[in-house]
Formats: structure tokens, sequence, C-alpha cells
């Protein structure tokens, strides 16, 4: 449970960063706040139950991709093989670090 909890706020990381980037009014800005205060919630609620440095990386790098496909996707980002490749590397090293993390930890 607590990792889906981690998923979830990675997920929503990727939100609040595009609404960053896109906010133009008051409602837009709350809504990002608002976003914003829910991912670092449920990161933190995780992180009282697994290890913080997995949960960080976990959290970081599901927003690091997400947010690079979004703007691949929807804001017309270049999209070269480089950048795919760095993306593979580093959801490569997100999943050695969950699987490395002991079971004992959680």
């Amino acid at each position: 449970m607590q990792w889906l909890k981690v998923i979830f706020a990675g997920f929503i990381e990727i939100i609040w960063v595009t609404g960053i980037n896109t906010a133009n009014s008051w409602w837009s800005w709350l809504f990002v706040l608002f976003v914003i205060a829910l991912s670092f919630y449920l990161m933190i609620s995780a992180c009282k139950h697994l290890p913080v440095g997995t949960v960080y990386a976990v959290f970081v790098g599901i927003g690091a991709v997400g947010t690079v496909i979004v703007d691949i996707v929807f804001f017309g980002e270049s999209f070269n093989i480089i950048k795919i490749s760095l993306i593979i590397l580093l959801v490569i090293g997100i999943m050695g670090l969950k699987l490395a993390t002991e079971e004992g930890d959680e």
C-alpha cells in the first residue's frame, strides 16, 4: 500500500510540474498548490514506513520521466534517441533501487 502512495504521488508530481508551466490564473495556481500539497503528503506518509532515499528516488524518477514524456507528447519538445536512452537508464536505476530495498525495510 505504501508503494502505491509513492507511485500515485509521482504521477501527481507530473500534474503539478506541468501546472506550474501552464498556470495563468489564481484558480489554476490554487489548484497547483493543492496538488503539490497532496503529492508531498502522500510521499511523506509513505516515508514513515519505507526507506526515505528509495521513496524519494522513485518519486522524483516518476516525475522526471513523466514530465519529459508530457513535454514530448503535448508541448512539442524534441524527441531524440539520447533523451529516450537516458530516460530508460533512469527507469532502470529506479527499478534497481526498488529491487535492492530489502523486504525488512518495508
